[in-house]
């Protein structure tokens, strides 16, 4: 699939930058609630704390940063025609944020109010954004094991969207329907079904390209996307299976969905190690930093099942979704800026200067001690949160930290932005004095 990218195809630069500029905040406000609440917010996975800043990490900084990504992935990876991406963009986002915020002051506050009007923006926004990218996926040409993972993230994601719209409804007009098995399939879709299947979806194409590995084995890229959708189907059987028939099999088809998405980690480092280029840059560093966290994940679970394990302790499923969240995704998307953001700015200073006017070296786009300045802050902030779990008074020094550290990448991204902005300009100039020039001679 790396020799047929389409660049022509990518959707002009606004489009993912308002996505990828507004995700890191998020993630600051997230750190500054962690910080404010304290250890309160630890203290189990359903406080309200602990619901706001789930959904401040899941819907504000990862949908963001995937959504913008995909309005970019998809017409230069797979040749889909996305359709009129500047209006998509222009809707999608604002509503997508505002829905995000009003979510995390509905857990907050306890208002149904805000529950009822973060449901209707949630189904315009990601239900456009669903509709033109699907359709985009089902009528390319292009056949690869990538772009069919990429078919079963966008449907795990209108499964976890339809199943969040219930949670929703339910909490916004106290309907008195059942939470908790909605809440559990709602999150393992979330999680498996759209965040890890769009992680393994992309990486199967950009870890050879950008990294320089061997390609993922054949049958890893052709049996472990439908096999770990196979588990969400039958993790989804307990909204209709009584609690007991429920409990006989969840633990089984957790610990099987986790053991697959420890294969994908674990066969991602072995690429990674064998790979052509030995220098060693942030975005590979973050990423093996999420693939650890991956393996740390499924470790944990292992432990947390054992007949002594600590599978009852208030804050095992914290723990659990400080390494998944943070570890994983957090960490996966901040390696995944550091990547695409100079490469996009390379990439549209090139197309307008042409062979007139060369952009600048990639390198030059974000300097690389900020990057890596932001790298250790962040894995400092992810170690820093895993101690609160264990500690909880440390929660909110976490909280600053893991703010900061989200603040620093937001700093290193609106400065590419603006390296993109001050080049273009000159661009521009020099291209109206050239033909002033040319037209008087």
């Amino acid at each position: 699939m790396h020799p047929n990218l389409t660049f022509e195809q990518a959707p002009p630069i606004s489009v993912p930058y308002r996505f990828f500029l507004t995700a890191p905040l998020f993630g600051v406000a997230a750190g500054l609630m962690l910080a404010w609440l304290g250890a309160a917010a630890l203290e189990s996975r359903w406080t309200p704390g602990a619901l706001a800043l789930t959904h401040l990490l899941t819907v504000g900084y990862m949908l963001q940063a995937m959504c913008g990504a995909l309005l970019q992935f998809v017409p230069v990876s797979t040749g889909g025609n996305i359709w009129r991406p500047k209006l998509v963009a222009a809707v999608v986002h604002p509503l997508l944020a505002l829905a995000a915020l009003l979510l995390a002051l509905a857990f907050v506050s306890g208002r149904a109010g805000l529950f009822q009007a973060a449901g209707p923006l949630f189904a315009v926004s990601l239900g456009g954004f669903l509709t033109v990218v699907a359709v985009a996926l089902l009528h390319t040409q292009a056949r690869s094991k990538s772009l069919d993972t990429l078919r079963l993230a966008i449907f795990g994601l209108l499964v976890t969207a339809t199943l969040g719209m219930f949670l929703a409804i339910a909490l916004g007009w106290q309907t008195g329907w059942p939470l908790l098995p909605a809440a559990n399939v709602h999150a393992v879709w979330g999680l498996g079904g759209w965040a890890l299947m769009l992680l393994m979806g992309v990486s199967i194409l950009t870890v050879p390209m950008f990294q320089l590995t061997p390609p993922y084995p054949g049958w890893l890229a052709r049996w472990l996307p439908p096999g770990l959708l196979l588990l969400l189907c039958l993790w989804s059987l307990q909204l209709v299976a009584g609690d007991g028939v429920a409990l006989a099999w969840q633990s089984g088809v957790a610990l099987t969905g986790l053991l697959l998405a420890a294969l994908y980690a674990s066969t991602t480092l072995w690429l990674q190690a064998r790979r052509r280029r030995r220098l060693v840059d942030v975005t590979f560093l973050f990423w093996r930093g999420a693939m650890w966290s991956l393996l740390a994940l499924a470790v944990s679970w292992v432990m947390l099942e054992l007949p002594q394990g600590y599978a009852e302790h208030p804050r095992a499923p914290q723990w659990l979704g400080m390494l998944a969240l943070v570890g994983v995704f957090v960490s996966a998307i901040n390696g995944m800026f550091y990547k695409i953001v100079p490469f996009l700015n390379w990439l549209h200073l090139q197309r307008l200067g042409g062979l007139k006017v060369l952009p600048p070296n990639i390198k030059q786009m974000i300097p690389e001690p900020a990057m890596r300045g932001q790298m250790k802050l962040h894995f400092v902030a992810l170690g820093l949160l895993l101690a609160a779990v264990l500690w909880p008074p440390l929660a909110r020094v976490a909280g600053l930290a893991f703010a900061a550290s989200c603040l620093w990448l937001e700093w290193n991204l609106v400065g590419a932005a603006r390296f993109y902005a001050v080049f273009r300009k000159q661009v521009l100039i020099d291209r109206t004095r050239a033909d002033v020039a040319g037209r008087e001679s």
